[in-house]
Formats: structure tokens, sequence, C-alpha cells
């Protein structure tokens, strides 16, 4: 077993925090799971065990390794895993996330996406940190199970994503996005700006700027919940 030091972003591992999303590591990404810590409190070891023993990867009790690594009490399973790069698909429909920082808000939309089935999904950075556990952990393990890319520019990666049409989400979006007038293009990309600023004034250019409508009792609605209203209105509309 090796010595696991707490996340930094030049390391070339990370590690999953909680049974589930070790789980989800285990069942999509095997090939990169270095080891797995257990606590000796855990209830369901035989089953992991199982699991483990499946994929050859190696399973320690390590209560001191896990209290040192998680800042939470409830966690009794950590999967060390190797960080890796892809590359998105270009046949696949997509979701753009234009400077995202909060890590809990990555998680959640990365969770959301395949909730509807979306698998590929473009970073613009600068951007809050995938492999942060954190984010894995707000993720519930959802990110094993999508494609994600890091891109220093949107000029960047429009040029290398051609086949799909562009729909930008900004509070002055020209199309008002509904559930009976979504447009339903058979590849698409959703752009999002990130917490505080959303998008500027050059992605209304950009494609078809749209705008979810809401009451005027709130200046914005919280990113997470822009993205998964108008993903799932492009993914149901699609279907």
């Amino acid at each position: 077993m090796e010595s696991i030091k707490p996340y930094k972003k030049s390391a070339d591992y990370s590690y999953t925090l909680g049974a589930f999303p070790t789980i989800e590591l285990i069942q999509s990404k095997s090939e990169k799971v270095r080891e797995v810590l257990v606590h000796s409190t855990f209830t369901d070891t035989k089953n992991l065990e199982e699991l483990c023993h499946k994929n050859q990867i190696p399973l320690h009790i390590a209560d001191k390794q896990i209290a040192r690594l998680s800042d939470k009490e409830n966690v009794f399973v950590i999967g060390i895993f190797e960080k890796y790069e892809q590359k998105l698909d270009g046949q696949n429909s997509q979701i753009v996330l234009v400077n995202p920082s909060n890590m809990g808000n990555l998680g959640t939309i990365l969770r959301t996406a395949v909730g509807f089935g979306i698998y590929d999904i473009a970073l613009i950075s600068p951007a809050a940190d995938v492999f942060h556990p954190k984010v894995v952990r707000s993720s519930m393990g959802a990110l094993f199970r999508l494609r994600h890319q890091y891109f220093e520019s949107f000029a960047e990666y429009r040029a290398q994503n051609t086949n799909q049409e562009i729909f930008t989400f900004m509070l002055n979006g020209k199309r008002t996005l509904t559930v009976a007038d979504c447009p339903k293009p058979k590849l698409f990309s959703l752009v999002f700006g990130n917490e505080a600023t959303g998008l500027d004034d050059s992605y209304l250019e950009a494609g078809t700027s749209v705008i979810i409508p809401q009451s005027p009792d709130v200046d914005s609605l919280n990113l997470t919940i822009a993205v998964g209203v108008g993903t799932y209105l492009f993914t149901q509309g699609n279907r």
C-alpha cells in the first residue's frame, strides 16, 4: 500500500471519497484504479472485495489513511486512481462550460449531464479541476462515465468540434427557450458561463443565444439549475 498524500492538482493521481463513487470508478475505469482503501468499520466489505478481486485491484484496510485524506466523518471507502486525458467525441452533442469555478456545482453538472444522456463535456480554461476529490464526490462518480476535455478558449473548442449547432445561454439571449419551442438540431452544443458573470456579449454571435424564462424576482437561475433545465429540454426534444 502506497502512502497517499492529500490532493494536489500537480499530482498524477486523485481519489474518490465514499463507496458509491468508488464503485462507479471501478465499474467505469477499472484500468485506472491503483488501490482501494476501506475503513475497518465498513459494513459491505464482501461485495467490494469481490468487485476488486474481479478487476485485480488491491484492497487494504486503512483507517488512518482514510482519516487523513477525508475531511468528513462518514467516509469509509476511498479509491485511488490515475488521472487521464480524453478527447471529446465530435459526433455527439455536448455541454460547454466557460470558466466554471465552483467544484460542487461542476460535479453536480457532470452528474446531471449523464442523467440526461450527454457524455461529452468541454471546459474552457480557467476552470475548476474535474479530478479534485470534491468534484468527483459531488458528481457521485458520474465523472467516470463521460468524456471531458479542457480548451484554452472557445475558439479552440469550436475548431475541434464543428458538427454541433451552438446554443449560448444568456440573460440577454435573443430566443426564449420553452418546452413547446425548443430547437431540435441533430447535434448541439449547449454553452454556459460561470456562476458569477455568465457569458459576455461576444457569445451572442457564437450561435443561437437563448434565455430560459424566469420571474423578475431573481436576477438569474443558479448555474446547475440552468444546465439542468436546458439539457432536459434539448435532450427530450431530440428523443
